[in-house]
């Protein structure tokens, strides 16, 4: 599935857009840490596709599978990718900027297939530019904002709106960041300017700032016993299998730690899974809860046959905290920016 996730989006990037060889892309590609490949493929065999009955026939899926697994994708990511699903789909403003950081290149990532397929005369350093999105004015700043997909959605409009205002400036987004390391790492390498990432309290030898807190929530189908319960105590939590996303992303990471913080037992899940129709078809069989934060946990508190519990003592909540690289003192693009977004 990873191949076809690489060679779909190569193909859908427009021949005249990029001078990158396929296989180089392919050697160095690193796909986002949360959604799951498939809803990746699918996501970009939509754009090269252009509609979902082409999506469904180029991938030898069904119609429904095409727009679950999108659904699910944009349940995760919180916000929306595609308008006139039932026409010529088209990418939203968060879906194109969304498309471009999938492409993204990572300098520090290590070729995970044989080299003998790739050309004799890659270079070894530096690595291009995002090649999605056309090519930036070299008139115009680039500015890359490092953070969680779900972060970004918070920021759609804003960024939008600071770019019309600002035309000489150019944001692109690295969605790889989701903990104190990795924004330490990307600001520090130069791979971001400002960078958001998810904490439960202020890390030790990084400067950041508290931008806001999201309550984590747990979630259970609305006929399980704990759903119907007045108080749920962290002994009845022990007795309850837990479900969960899967392990290589920064989300899984930030919520189990959360979790351990709260005295959650929080033993191996019952379920571990990205598509959160599993999930969601998991909890209203009664198979467990789930925990949530941000808009997944909004979403779910919308989803029919779903209960939030009603715990006893609330779990720690999970702050998002804004950093800014080493050099922003002396780019007044990149302080104005990092204050807008903060505001």
């Amino acid at each position: 599935m990873q191949g076809a996730l690489l060679v779909n989006l190569v193909a859908a990037i427009p021949k005249s857009r990029s001078s990158v060889p396929a296989a180089y892309i392919m050697l160095y590609y690193r796909p986002m840490d949360s959604p799951s490949l498939r809803q990746l493929d699918i996501f970009a065999q939509m754009v090269a596709a252009g509609g979902v009955v082409a999506c469904a026939q180029a991938l030898g899926v069904s119609v429904e599978q095409v727009l679950r697994d999108l659904a699910s994708l944009e349940m995760r990511l919180g916000y929306r990718l595609f308008e006139d699903l039932d026409g010529a789909a088209r990418l939203t403003p968060a879906g194109r900027k969304t498309a471009q950081a999938m492409t993204l290149l990572s300098e520090d990532q290590t070729p995970p297939v044989s080299v003998e397929d790739a050309p004799s005369d890659i270079p070894s350093a530096p690595l291009p530019s995002p090649t999605w999105a056309a090519p930036v004015d070299p008139s115009r700043q680039v500015i890359t904002l490092a953070a969680p997909a779900p972060v970004f959605g918070h920021f759609q409009d804003a960024l939008a709106a600071f770019e019309a205002a600002n035309e000489d400036i150019a944001i692109t987004l690295d969605l790889h960041v989701h903990t104190a390391q990795d924004a330490a790492t990307a600001l520090a390498n130069g791979r971001a300017d400002i960078a958001y990432f998810y904490a439960l309290e202020e890390p030790s030898g990084f400067i950041s700032r508290y931008g806001w807190s999201e309550p984590l929530s747990l979630y259970a189908g609305r006929d399980h016993a704990l759903a119907r319960a007045d108080s749920v105590g962290r002994d009845d939590l022990a007795l309850t299998p837990m479900l969960s996303l899967e392990t290589q992303g920064g989300v899984r990471d930030i919520i189990d730690a959360a979790l351990a913080k709260g005295r959650v037992n929080n033993v191996m899940p019952l379920l571990e899974s990205d598509t959160m129709f599993e999930i969601i078809a998991a909890l209203r069989a009664g198979a467990g809860c789930f925990a949530a934060f941000g808009t997944l946990a909004r979403d779910l508190g919308r989803t029919s046959g779903i209960q939030r519990l009603a715990l006893d003592l609330p779990l720690p909540a999970i702050e998002i905290r804004q950093a800014v690289g080493p050099r922003a003192a002396q780019t007044p693009a990149v302080e104005a920016l990092a204050e807008f977004l903060f505001l």
